[in-house]
């Protein structure tokens, strides 16, 4: 994840900044009237944030790290800062967990955090384990350390300058992703070595053994791995193997890939060879799945979060003159399903706590649009459903954020004769100054004759949900604040929109 780092800072300072000639000081842009801070997306307090590190459950929350710089513009390197949640909404600061530059080996990276209940490391049960990557004091090689916190969680000691994982002599060696293995009883490490994943294994978190390599073809450098198992709903339990990928060079997308198949302990063995996408958007990167902390059946569903955010211009955002940047996308619920022929998917959709922030709703039972119709409702933070229907069609969908003279908005919809769905920010404020990434795209069947919609809209970003999330799309727009109107849109013939549900969301805490 650091491929771009330094450089994204230096950005990031002339981005924000604009230097006095021959003087020390410094003009820092004017917050801006209007907050442009997430309603009910999380957000760092401050400055920096980007990766997500997988959250964990204990004393009745789930406990939250992610990569933070409280440097940045002046300074470099990131830090473990810690967040927790009762219901995966609202967040509460609890500060940094894991400084930087507390010892030779620089800065802490990615990684995960584990709950070591039997005291295989021998920190005392219960004890919170930490592996990740640090550049070490040896030539800033990428080499995995082990920190460890005894009081839960809320600080972390390191064990030792020496490498639980030392770097074998090759460049991308990192983000490790830890869990415990049931079947064969031991600790089992996924971690990103360039182009493929690497697979280890031990018994105490303290030494590792190399046992296995899944290799990966034209999606570009490999971060932030993932393995699990979960439950698809015709009965039969699957591993599936994730990772934050670039599919760009052949049309595919810049987010979470993964693949379902089959791991014995030491070797993952795919159903196929080419990858599934969990987001077609340009803003979901960096992604982690989790337990939910709070159901006994662990294999039915899983949680998952990412950093919301592309580094193809991670620091061009309107928040810099609101003192912050790094921003979450919502907590998904996602599953696994049958398709036949050993054929399965993940579905995602939004966890259902989101609806303890509706203020108020608005129902649409039915509208028939032949061009286009404009609600007599307008927001920026809501979740709109809709199914809709046709017979003819080229062109279907919503313009959402609009704008009173119907030149700037966010269209979200099918285009029916090129089999694809989209959401496109061309008529908007995106982050993206070369305009290439304006239009997320996702295949969709020509023959279907219908679309089922969840939309969920904040105050800078849009995420859908199509039919029951086998697609989804995660994208940052930055509306202008008085563009708020919703339109209903059918292009060469007539759409039906029915059980349009409209549950505006008040702001977090």
């Amino acid at each position: 994840m650091f491929i771009f780092f330094a450089c994204c800072l230096i950005a990031l300072a002339l981005i924000t900044y604009t230097a006095v000639k021959n003087d020390k000081e410094a003009t820092i842009h004017p917050i801006p009237e209007v907050s442009v801070r997430p309603g009910y997306h999380f957000t760092v307090p401050d400055k920096w944030k980007n990766d997500p590190q997988k959250p964990i459950y204990f004393d009745g929350e789930y406990h939250y790290y992610y990569l933070y710089n409280s440097d940045i513009p002046e300074g470099n390197g990131t830090e473990w800062r810690h967040a927790t949640s009762v219901d995966l909404v609202e967040w509460e600061d609890k500060g940094v967990a894991i400084p930087k530059y507390t010892n030779q080996n620089g800065d802490p990276w990615s990684g995960s955090v584990v709950i070591d209940d039997t005291n295989t490391a021998g920190f005392g049960e219960g004890a919170i384990i930490a592996i990740l990557t640090q550049p070490s004091a040896d030539e800033k090689k990428q080499e995995q350390f082990l920190w460890y916190s005894t009081d839960r969680g809320q600080t972390f000691q390191p064990y030792g300058d020496t490498p639980v994982l030392a770097n074998p002599g090759v460049e991308d060696f990192r983000d490790p992703k830890v869990i415990w293995d049931h079947d064969s009883q031991k600790w089992v490490m996924t971690l990103a070595e360039g182009t493929k994943i690497g697979f280890y294994e031990s018994d105490n978190l303290k030494e590792w053994h190399y046992t296995s390599s899944f290799h990966a073809e034209n999606i570009g450098v490999l971060e932030c791995p993932d393995l699990y198992q979960l439950r698809a709903d015709d009965g039969t339990l699957k591993w599936i193997l994730g990772a934050s990928a670039n599919g760009k060079s052949t049309g595919q997308p810049n987010t979470y890939a993964y693949w379902i198949g089959d791991f014995d302990g030491k070797q993952f063995i795919p159903n196929q060879t080419e990858p599934q996408w969990l987001d077609y958007g340009f803003d979901w990167y960096g992604a982690v799945t989790f337990e939910d902390g709070v159901e006994r059946d662990k294999y039915n569903h899983r949680y998952a979060l990412a950093w919301m955010n592309n580094w193809d211009y991670a620091n061009v955002t309107p928040t810099l003159e609101e003192g912050f940047n790094g921003t979450d996308s919502i907590v998904r619920q996602i599953k696994l399903q049958a398709e036949g022929d050993n054929r399965y998917y993940l579905v995602s959709q939004p966890i259902e706590a989101l609806d303890e922030l509706t203020s108020s709703t608005g129902t649409f039972e039915h509208i028939e649009v032949d061009g286009s119709t404009t609600l007599d409702v307008t927001g920026d933070m809501y979740q709109l459903e809709a199914d809709i229907s046709w017979s003819e069609m080229k062109n279907v969908g919503l313009r959402l954020r609009e704008s009173s003279d119907k030149t700037r908005h966010v269209d979200v919809g099918v285009f029916v004769e090129g089999e694809y769905s989209y959401v496109n920010r061309a008529s908007t404020g995106h982050p993206d100054e070369s305009n290439r990434y304006v239009e997320s795209t996702a295949p969709f069947d020509g023959n279907n004759k219908k679309v089922h919609l969840k939309i969920l809209v904040d105050k800078t970003s849009i995420e859908v949900f199509i039919d029951d999330g086998r697609v989804a799309f995660t994208n940052e727009i930055f509306p202008e604040s008085g563009d708020r109107s919703i339109t209903l849109f059918a292009e060469g013939g007539t759409a039906m929109f029915d059980h349009v549900v409209i549950k505006y969301f008040h702001t977090v805490k």
